[in-house]
This record gives C-alpha cells, structure tokens and sequence, in this order.
C-alpha cells in the first residue's frame, strides 16, 4: 500500500477518527484545529497537529496545501467556515478535497465550489445502523453510488458449505464476491470459484442495490 499524505482540518469526533485511522493504516497526516487542548489531546495520535485558523488563506498557505494527496475538510458546525476554507483550498490548488457536510443544501454548495467528495457522516451513520437493525447479519455498507453498493455481511446459513461457482451469484444476480473474510486475520482478496463458504465467513461484495435487496444484503 502506497503510503500517503493526508491533511485533516477540524480534530472533532469525525475529524480525529478519520485522522487518528489513517495514521494507524500507515499514512502520514498532518492536523489542524484552532483549538489548541485539542490539538495537543491528538498530536500522539498523528504524524503532526498544528493549532492554526484554517480559514486564514496565509495559514493554509503556509501548510503547503498543494503538497497532500487528500484534504479532509472536518469543520463541525460552522457551515460558513467549512465553505470558506474549501474555496481557499481550491483557489491554493489542493489535488483532492474531501468535505463533511451537515444538510444538503451545505453538500450542494460545496460540490458547486468543486470540492471533490462530499460527505455526511451523520446521515451515512443512521442509513448504516438502520440497515443493520433490520437485517442482522449486515456489517458494513458503503454506497458507491446510488445505485451502486459494497456490503460486508456474514454468510446466511444457506451459503455455508458451498463454493462460489454453486452460488453462481454473478449470473444469477450480478453481483461480484470481492473477498471472504474468515477471523480476524484471514482475508481472501480475490477468492475463485472452488472457494468454500464456512460457518462464519464474511462476504466483501459488489453490486446493484436492487439485486442486493433481492438477497436481503441491504
């Protein structure tokens, strides 16, 4: 895995568990908050924390925006500011922007100032849980698209024992078995067709949500 360089602005809960989960994946991240116990709470935590006003162009400018893979804009809830330092950092030519947005009307301006990936982490969060309370044995959901998703889900019962070509779920639903999971450290990233399914697995796949609401999967 390439290692990258990553900016977080804003240490909130979203801000510090987005930064705090890049570096233990390896990356290197800078943070910054204008509040400095917060900064000092998460500087172990990262590769660097800086107290500065991320919306001060000269600040941002003296970060070196242009110089990160992604910028992660984490700004709670002052909309005003999440939208002006994302301007700044287009206008300082940041590659790829990635912004929490609180509405839609907040995610609609941002995707008009080109910020590259908006995000709604308390929206994602409820459509996850409430996937997971009315099917169980879902995991993990990320929508690629609207029309498009990736699911984790535990084996159902009557997968277990079969191999992937019996499953034949490609064919029958067009849906693609990215990976198997089986414990904490046995993945498999790209299983075959006389691959097995055990009590337990987890199923990484990929697909259309209507053929994945078809199995149940979200």
């Amino acid at each position: 895995m390439k290692r990258k360089q990553f900016l977080v602005i804003g240490a909130g809960r979203f801000g510090s568990s987005v930064a705090r989960t890049l570096y233990e994946q390896g990356h290197d991240v800078l943070v910054v908050d204008s509040n400095e116990a917060i900064v000092q709470q998460i500087s172990d935590k990262v590769t660097h924390a800086v107290a500065a006003n991320a919306t001060s162009e000269e600040a941002l400018e003296a970060l070196g925006v242009q110089e990160f893979d992604v910028v992660v804009v984490a700004i709670g809830h002052e909309m005003q500011n999440s939208i002006m330092v994302s301007i700044l950092l287009k206008e300082l030519g940041a590659r790829y922007i990635v912004a929490k947005a609180q509405t839609e009307l907040h995610g609609k301006v941002l995707r008009k100032i080109g910020v590259n990936r908006v995000v709604f982490p308390e929206r994602d969060m409820g459509q996850k849980l409430a996937h997971s309370l009315v099917s169980r044995n879902i995991i993990d959901l990320i929508e690629l698209s609207e029309t498009y998703s990736v699911v984790e889900v535990e084996a159902p019962q009557e997968m277990v024992g079969r191999t992937l070509q019996d499953l034949n779920l490609r064919v029958r639903y067009g849906i693609n078995v990215i990976a198997l999971r089986r414990g904490e450290k046995d993945t498999n990233i790209s299983p075959g067709g006389e691959d097995k399914i055990a009590p337990g697995d987890v199923i990484v796949a990929v697909g259309e949500n209507k053929a994945l609401k078809k199995l149940g999967w979200i």
